[in-house]
Formats: C-alpha cells, structure tokens, sequence
C-alpha cells in the first residue's frame, strides 16, 4: 500500500510538473492558479509582449513535456505493480507458490536500484531546462512586468517527486528484505506437517 500511495504520489506530482501550456498565459488551463491570481491569460501584457509571452510559455512547456511525460510513465508502471503485488497478497500465491517471493524480492530490488539513476536524470534533465536561454527569457519577461514566481529553478511539484522517489527506494528494498522474510517463514511453515507427520 505504500508503495502504490508513492507511486501515486510520483504520478501526479509529475502530471502538475507540465500540467498546462506555461504560466498564466496558459488558455487550455483556465483553471490555473496565476490565471485567477492575475485576472486573465494576458493580464499585465500586450501586443507583441503578449504574443512573445505565450510563446516563451510554449516552448518551455516544450522543453519539460519529455521528462514529465516519463516520470509519469515511470510513477504509472509503479503503481500498477505495486497494485499486482496487493492482488497477489489477496489471492495467498506467496503461500501456494513460494518462489515468487523471491521472484518479488529480485524485482523489488532491481525497482529500488533502477530508481536511483532515474532520479539523477530527472533532475539533470529539468536543471537543463531551467539554465536554458528559453527559461531565463521568459524570467526576465515576467520580472519586467513585475510578475514573481516563473524563475528558472525546481518548483515544489518537481520536488516532491524527489522526496517521494528517494522514499521509494527505502520502501522497495524493505519489501526485498520482507519478501525474503516471508519466503523462509512459508518455508519453514510447509516443512512442519511432514515433521509431525514423521513423528
């Protein structure tokens, strides 16, 4: 269960990470924050520093959409897994067929593992974009009209993914070391009818 909530967590922490199009300018995402907080889509703007705004937004938007688009893929596939292993507990299958808590135990493992270098390249990745010339751009076009909040740095959203990812780790390589737990104790459990049988 923790495992899924992670997931989950990591899921739309990365959906919130390229939710709309850019800042307020954002049409497709009237229900943003800076839309309401700044009165409109172009509040602030106009002519040819609206249209050089919008812009600015798309391409930024752009440059993010690859990174957020595989850390959702990665925070989904997580949660489907983690949704498989619950099944499995449900229907007893570790007690049926005892070696798939090792099979858990390689997979957890090499989850916790691959989730390392995925980090690294996630915040490689946006640390590009945000020391990008589009970025920096589009931050001094905001502060120009005294607008704060879009500079180039890690928002809360892109954070969290961390935080939750670094938790996931910790929480993937527990469940390794419960799978292995759970696969001696199964062990030990079938072996004692045969004892008490011979005795």
């Amino acid at each position: 269960m923790v495992e899924a909530l992670l997931a989950v967590l990591i899921l739309v922490c990365s959906a919130v990470s390229c939710g709309s199009t850019g800042g307020y300018t954002g049409l497709p995402s009237l229900g943003g924050i800076y839309y309401y907080q700044y009165g409109g889509a172009y509040s602030g703007f106009s002519g040819a520093d609206g249209e050089q705004a919008q812009q600015l937004d798309q391409r930024f938007y752009l440059l993010k959409l690859p990174i957020a688009r595989a850390a959702m893929a990665v925070g989904g596939c997580l949660l489907v897994f983690s949704c498989i292993l619950i099944v499995v507990g449900v229907l007893r299958l570790p007690w049926h067929f005892p070696a798939w808590l090792l099979l858990e135990c390689i997979l957890d493992t090499a989850i916790a593992i691959g989730i390392v270098p995925a980090l690294y390249y996630f915040f490689h990745f946006l640390l590009g974009v945000y020391n990008s010339s589009v970025c920096k751009e589009r931050e001094q076009l905001y502060q120009s009209k005294g607008y704060q909040g879009f500079g180039c740095s890690l928002h809360g959203a892109e954070i969290a993914v961390g935080l939750s990812g670094c938790v996931a780790v910790m929480a993937y390589l527990l469940s390794a070391g419960l799978a292995v737990r759970g696969y001696r104790a199964v062990h030990k459990l079938k072996q004692k009818p045969v004892q008490l049988y011979e005795l």
